[in-house]
């Protein structure tokens, strides 16, 4: 490689260590290296700093070493972010676009009010994962979680696709929490295992995949595969269960006369 062209390629690549840093002054230094043109940004010895990735407007590519705070990749619309560990509450809290991937755990209300993007989380999540979640226009935000997930997953869901994969659960009744899909009127929830009917929410039923469904897993799981390392056909040996609201208005006679 030229001497040139090496320089041009550092120029792209910024480095930042997180270490003691305020989390509005990191977040400040990231905004900075976009602005003079980073592509990939490795932040190193990151421990619990809220907000990274924030209303970010770009294809930039962010790896984090450590465990980010709180509301990571709100607003996001475009960036990759990689988590080399896990991920606290409120990622993709109403993310536009972009990717996350985590290579450990997540925590709670991932995705929140997400309309578009991805999140891919190779561990466990914790409650009210994937709440609120919409379509919006052409967008349809998706959520993979290859371990397991807490209470109230897909709660008040209006549109996109969550995945549950429960990869480590040595039997169906770890897989999730009590009422999933509460409040559910959009959206498809795809379990790989059985769900008792009393863990669902009064507005979701359980069905048979068809072939627009198997489709849908084989499109997606093959990107989550990619990331992790994992044999996709091996996960899809056993059956999924499909989840969908069986009203597009669960409460509309609450509130019309």
């Amino acid at each position: 490689m030229a001497i040139g062209a090496k320089r041009q390629e550092d120029s792209l690549k910024r480095t930042i260590d997180a270490k003691g840093v305020y989390y509005k002054d990191l977040n400040d230094q990231i905004h900075e290296a976009l602005a003079n043109g980073a592509e990939e940004i490795t932040l190193l010895n990151v421990n619990g700093q809220r907000y990274i990735g924030n209303a970010v407007q770009s294809k930039v590519r962010i790896i984090i070493e450590g465990v980010p705070g709180n509301d990571l990749a709100a607003f996001m619309d475009g960036p990759t972010l990689i988590v080399k560990s896990n991920a606290q509450d409120g990622a993709c809290n109403t993310m536009n676009d972009g990717k996350v991937v985590v290579w450990g755990n997540a925590g709670d209300v991932l995705g929140y009010g997400m309309r578009g993007g991805k999140l891919f989380v190779r561990g466990n999540v914790g409650y009210r994962v994937g709440i609120h979640m919409k379509e919006y226009m052409d967008k349809v935000p998706v959520i993979i979680a290859g371990g397991n997930a807490g209470d109230f997953l897909g709660e008040y869901m209006a549109g996109g696709i969550i995945i549950l994969l429960g990869l480590e659960s040595k039997n169906d009744d770890d897989l999730v929490g009590d009422f999933v899909g509460t409040g559910m009127h959009g959206g498809v929830l795809y379990v790989r295992g059985r769900i008792e009917d009393y863990k669902l929410g009064k507005e979701v039923a359980t069905f048979e995949l068809d072939k627009k469904d198997e489709k849908i897993l084989q499109s997606h799981l093959k990107e989550y595969c990619d990331e992790f390392g994992l044999d996709l056909k091996e996960i899809l040996k056993k059956k999924f269960t499909k989840l969908i609201p069986f009203s597009h208005r669960p409460y509309g006679k609450i509130y019309a006369y």
